[in-house]
């Protein structure tokens, strides 16, 4: 199954896609629903982020090769974790695909993208062992973790660096049924292909954390948990540039990046 969230006039509505329209639901694919008689053309459909989330958790650190060069970049020690840690990040962040990335006017930058893969929770969750963990999910989609970096080293909380408005870039889609830990995440920066790595080489894997998650919060319907990207992140994004987070089961996330006056 494969669903998304639209405006219809005026109001966010969620439909299913089939072919090239969207099926319009009553109701959420969380909970209780059903189809209606109507269909939107996809290509004409005002896209909205495909879930709200109450909590929005966000893995750092998932990829070798990413902790290599991020310590190689800044002379510091490889450092591995040793078990799976998460973080926070905050939902005012949240942009649909198609809308814009916008750079603060005072960031001296560099401002990078990070592909990543995001999970959907679709059912209440505590206490889960790593074979039932997927269980809880209602699919996955994809997320563009906008960092600004001078920020993230002077942040001590990185407030700014990961939450400013517009840095948090997903969907477009939520696809259920696909295997999360053999995905290909490409990122393209106008058209050209930056960036690409495979889910299977987390350091620790969906179920992982989902197991050693509830083991001390519950996940609620609608939390997201964004699992990190591989390999460098460069080059910084700049004005007038189309970044794009792509996912052949997925689809593609597509956000233009503007500078604010």
């Amino acid at each position: 199954m494969r669903w998304c969230r639209l405006q219809i006039d005026g109001r966010a509505v969620y439909g299913v896609v089939e072919g090239e329209d969207v099926v319009v639901l009553r109701g959420s694919p969380l909970s209780v629903h059903r189809r209606t008689r109507m269909r939107v053309p996809l290509a004409q459909a005002t896209l909205l982020v495909p879930i709200v989330p109450a909590n929005f958790y966000a893995v750092g650190l998932n990829y070798r090769a990413h902790i290599e060069w991020a310590a190689q970049r800044h002379g510091l020690a490889v450092k591995v974790p040793e078990q799976p840690d998460v973080g926070y990040r905050s939902p005012n962040a949240l942009i649909p695909t198609g809308a814009d990335i916008v750079i603060p006017a005072d960031s001296s930058g560099p401002v990078e993208y990070e592909g990543e893969l995001v999970a959907v929770v679709g059912r209440q969750a505590r206490h889960l062992s790593e074979a039932e963990a997927p269980t809880c999910l209602a699919g996955y989609t994809l997320g563009n973790d906008v960092s600004e970096r001078a920020w993230q080293r002077t942040d001590r909380t990185l407030w700014r660096a990961k939450n400013t408005d517009t840095f948090k870039p997903m969907g477009p889609f939520v696809v259920s049924g696909i295997d999360p830990m053999a995905q290909r995440i490409a990122v393209r920066i106008n058209g050209r292909t930056v960036s690409e790595y495979d889910t299977g080489a987390m350091l620790f894997g969906v179920a992982q954390y989902i197991a050693r998650m509830t083991r001390y919060a519950t996940l609620y319907p609608g939390d997201v948990i964004w699992f990190g990207c591989d390999g460098p992140t460069e080059p910084g994004l700049q004005p007038g540039d189309l970044v794009e987070v792509v996912n052949d089961a997925i689809g593609v996330l597509a956000n233009r990046v503007t500078r604010e006056s």
